[in-house]
């Protein structure tokens, strides 16, 4: 989880802007929140819960400060893992500020404590070590029903940003975005951008898990939610799903999203030539001066055939920029959390790149997103004015929120709103029962991996380490007819003990797979609650249009136009959903096909050494 890169807006308890800017006027103390564990090399403090720093540098800049601990040692320390303590009795916000000065850090204060109340239900989450997948393994009842009724629930895309009301968060993957950019990043991702030549490649042997690295759990999903400026549109002065349902004209977008009916219903238009992007070479660069260390990965598009380099942060703004222009109609998984400590280490290396990697997979495998603008700008730019440009347009694009639906056409009939209600009470019907049976193979995963890599291996070893010491025994008899049935009971022992091994090793051969495929659908089912509350949403409008009418405060037209465009959603749901099973259908087919193949080499091996070990006993 890398502190705060110019992305991710400061957390609420911690330092403030505002704050750091205090610090240059007086030596400040602050109280550490969160245990840190310095990276070796990288001109970090190690510190914990509890102790008192000076800060003695607050301008290092890209989520940090220096520090001094009471032993004299100095060091980096994220800015969001201390609390500013009063100095002689002021309030460490004041600073001298002015009146209005004063009101605007009140006003963030409180902002702050909302943000701070909400978040304090999903930073309960810690990891377990042995298993990359304990974040998903508890469930907490969702709350399904809340997404009926028209206003219930927010839209779209910053909805799903919403983690309150997703099903499971006690899973520690709800799919709400945690809001990484303001507009007024530029400056900050101009000064960060990565130069390829800086990067050096960087292979590390791992070292033990850091002590005192307790992190947050889950920090992305403790901060505070972004508000998208989703109802800035020319011509459009109602807000939220009522810009889109009762404008008077929808304006012509350049951009067309068709939708036809093929052999299981309506369904997207796919490209006539597909492509993957391969993720790979990870490495190690520096900036400030090499103060700090980052990692980017070289991404190469198979049609193209031509790489560019992505640090995580460029994933993030790639997916704030996915999630608020389709996340109204197309479920965006998350990405895989930051890390703060560790997150240079091979294995978590490893590891991010392969999510990373199934990330990317899974974007170019959907037909509108890896047609879009913004996902083949970020594939395709070809030096950093190219990519500034791109990003810019992409930020100030208009057709975001509900508003993606006003480049849909579907070449199909008008539907009528029992049918369009039938649909949608379909789809989450079937999204919220997979969501359980996906959070059950999850929760029994998670437990059968730590038997594999814990107790089971060890009973194995327990049965050997019994059997030769029985053989030791019988040894000592001195009885001169039993040296072969002694070699075979030590042989015996050794074949238990190397079962052991193969029985720790084995979920990585194949329960890591089945894993990471549930992790990943866990990841778009989270979405679904927030895109059919929408849904929920413009159906309730459209019923209360009778009233409208009734009270000429609409059109018959106007009902008519709101009747078109809710049709227009739910062959948009429909079309996503026909998607959502034919990928549904092949991840599943091929993950458990691998899982089933492996399971069967593994017993077969384990057969193979006990036949091994029976074929040393004497026959009698």
């Amino acid at each position: 989880m890398e502190p705060n890169m110019g992305l991710e807006p400061t957390n609420h308890e911690i330092v403030t802007w505002a704050e750091v800017r205090c610090l240059t006027d007086r030596a400040t103390q602050a109280r550490v929140m969160y245990d840190f564990a310095a990276e070796p090399g990288n001109n970090e403090l190690t510190v914990n819960e509890g102790e008192i720093i000076t800060i003695t540098n607050p301008d290092v800049g890209g989520g940090w400060l220096e520090g001094r601990n009471s032993k004299g040692e100095r060091g980096l320390v994220p800015t969001d893992y201390v609390e500013i303590l009063p100095s002689d009795g002021k309030d460490p916000f004041s600073c001298g500020n002015s009146v209005a000065d004063q009101a605007f850090l009140d006003s963030l204060s409180a902002s702050a404590a909302q943000a701070n109340s909400s978040a304090a239900n999903s930073n309960n989450q810690v990891s377990s070590g042995n298993d990359p997948w304990s974040a998903w393994s508890s469930s907490k009842s969702g709350n399904w029903d809340s997404t009926d009724g028209w206003g219930a629930k927010p839209e779209g895309a910053a909805a799903q940003r919403n983690t309150s009301n997703n099903w499971d968060t006690a899973f520690g993957h709800p799919q709400a975005y945690q809001g990484p950019a303001t507009a007024g990043d530029d400056d900050d991702w101009d000064e960060d951008w990565d130069d390829p030549k800086a990067a050096a490649p960087y292979f590390k042997d791992s070292e033990a898990a850091e002590a005192g690295a307790a992190q947050r759990g889950n920090s992305r999903a403790g901060s505070s939610s972004m508000k998208l400026p989703l109802n800035k549109f020319p011509g459009f002065a109602k807000p939220g799903m009522e810009q889109y349902l009762l404008a008077k004209q929808l304006a012509k977008p350049k951009e067309k999203i068709p939708i036809i009916v093929g052999d299981y219903g309506p369904m997207w238009v796919y490209p006539t030539s597909t492509f993957d992007c391969v993720v790979a070479d990870p490495r190690k660069g520096s900036k400030m001066y090499g103060l700090k260390s980052y990692i980017e990965y070289q991404l190469t598009p198979t049609n193209t055939n031509r790489s560019v380099n992505h640090r995580y942060k460029h994933f993030d703004w790639l997916y704030e920029r996915l999630l608020v222009k389709f996340g109204s109609a197309i479920p965006i998984p998350s990405l895989p959390d930051k890390q703060v400590t560790g997150r240079f280490e091979e294995e978590f290396i490893k590891m991010r790149m392969e999510r990373l990697q199934a990330w990317v997979t899974r974007m170019c495998r959907h037909p509108v997103i890896s047609e879009s603008e913004v996902f083949q700008q970020f594939l395709n730019f070809r030096d950093e004015k190219e990519w500034k440009t791109g990003k810019r347009k992409a930020e100030k694009d208009e057709l975001v929120g509900v508003m993606i639906f006003s480049t849909m056409e579907p070449e199909a009939p008008d539907l009528d709103l029992l049918e369009i209600e039938q649909k949608c009470d379909a789809v989450g019907k079937f999204t919220k029962a997979m969501d359980d049976g996906v959070k059950e193979l999850l929760t029994v995963g998670q437990e059968h991996w730590k038997r594999c890599t814990g107790p089971l291996p060890k009973e194995y070893q327990k049965i050997g380490k019994a059997l030769q010491s029985l053989a030791t025994v019988f040894s000592s008899s001195g009885y001169q007819g039993e040296t072969d049935l002694n070699a075979a009971i030590t042989e015996a022992g050794k074949t238990y003990e190397e079962i052991a091994g193969l029985v720790a090793e084995q979920p990585k051969k194949d329960l890591h797979f089945l894993m990471e495929c549930n992790h990943e659908y866990k990841g778009f089912l989270g979405c679904f609650p927030d895109i059919i509350g929408a849904h929920k949403a413009a159906i309730e409008k459209v019923k209360e249009s009778d009233k409208l009418v009734a009270t000429s405060k609409i059109t018959p037209q106007d009902k008519q136009n709101m009747v078109k465009r809710v049709g227009t959603m739910s062959y948009a749901l429909q079309a996503e959903m026909n998607h959502f099973h034919s990928n549904r259908i092949y991840d599943y087919n091929s993950v458990i096909r691998l899982y089933l193949e492996q399971q069967v080499q593994f017993y077969e091996t384990i057969a193979e050494k006990l036949r091994q070990a029976l074929g040393r006993f004497p026959v009698m």
